[in-house]
């Protein structure tokens, strides 16, 4: 860990902070911090920042009720410029959008932009607007026995391929498993946030356990 005495400020003593969503990675925003507002924003857990217009401390929410809690802040290797991973109470934008940047200017036609998050919004909208032809909407359709049936078909799938030790057949099969139990996550109502949130409880249980083996 490094202290904030080995951060760079700028000459009017404020440091950038990119605020990035630590469940989807999404950057939400982007401001800046003084010192004492960094140090606010570590003894609160709260996001802090120094509005440069009002040319005072602002904290994140104080007003809208979107607070952002905060998970890590990480320094770059030039120490000018900060990381914060925060978990949002709401939208991050003062405009209502979740993320400040929400205006795409260009996009590659060979690269095409990948996200879990993307994925689960495409098959929610293939539950609520249905698609004629769309193998997702065919499930959701066809109901809970259906989508039950191919979770458990890709479930053999996956441990006859991993038996085989075929890592490429394994990393296929999985992927399709993954697919059909996004499908069954949104019929029954469950988000990625829910399954973060229950991996990331366990995550401190086996922190503690291990802590107490150690002492």
């Amino acid at each position: 860990m490094i202290s904030i005495d080995e951060l760079k400020f700028d000459k009017d003593g404020l440091i950038p902070a990119v605020v990035q969503d630590a469940i989807s990675r999404k950057v939400l925003m982007l401001a800046y911090m003084n010192r004492e507002s960094l140090e606010l924003s570590m003894q609160k857990g709260l996001c802090c920042f120094w509005s440069r217009s009002r040319g005072e401390l602002w904290l994140k929410g104080e007003t809208s009720g979107n607070f952002q809690h905060i998970v890590s802040i990480t320094a770059d290797c030039d120490r000018d410029t900060l990381l914060i991973l925060a978990e949002p109470d709401g939208p991050a934008c003062h405009l209502g959008t979740q993320s400040c940047f929400a205006y795409p200017m260009w996009e590659s036609d060979e690269r095409q932009e990948f996200s879990l998050e993307g994925l689960m919004e495409l098959i929610k909208g293939r539950k609520t607007e249905k698609k004629e032809g769309s193998y997702t909407t065919y499930l959701f359709e066809k109901g809970l026995d259906k989508i039950l049936k191919k979770v458990g078909e890709e479930s053999t799938e996956v441990i006859i391929a991993a038996k085989a030790e075929d890592k490429k057949e394994t990393i296929y099969e999985i992927a399709d498993l993954a697919y059909h139990v996004m499908v069954l996550m949104t019929q029954a109502g469950i988000s990625l946030e829910d399954i973060h949130k229950e991996l990331a409880s366990r995550h401190v249980i086996d922190k503690k356990v291990k802590q107490e083996k150690m002492t």
